[in-house]
């Protein structure tokens, strides 16, 4: 961190103590979509290829939801670190995303003691 690298090292940083703090496990993420048009069958399709993809770079899925309300969707997963959810995120066509990096409770409360 000393060196000055900026925000790379600072991302770098942050793996690494998550990867500790989470012996190992990965990191959890919630992205809330907001759909840019109407779902459509391809549209559905190409979320499909897009789950059969997820396991090649290494992303599990946990859940996803259609919601009411501000979002449309909800969904759920498991990666690597911050730079592969990214690259998943990216990805994503005809969907605005808001992606959250989130840890159980009782991880959380670990961090007031």
């Amino acid at each position: 961190m000393a060196d000055g690298g900026g925000l790379s090292s600072w991302n770098t940083f942050l793996s690494e103590r998550a990867s500790v703090f989470l012996g190992g496990r990965k990191m959890i993420f919630i992205c809330l979509g907001k759909f840019r048009e109407k779902p459509t069958k391809e549209m559905i399709a190409r979320g499909e290829e897009r789950h059969k993809k997820m396991s090649t770079m290494g992303i599990r899925p946990i859940n996803q939801y259609w919601t009411l309300g501000r979002f449309d969707s909800v969904w759920i997963f498991e990666a690597p670190d911050e730079k592969t959810a990214m690259k998943m995120m990216l990805a994503v066509e005809g969907v605005k995303t808001e992606t959250l990096v989130a840890i159980s409770r009782d991880e959380a409360i670990k961090l007031l003691v």
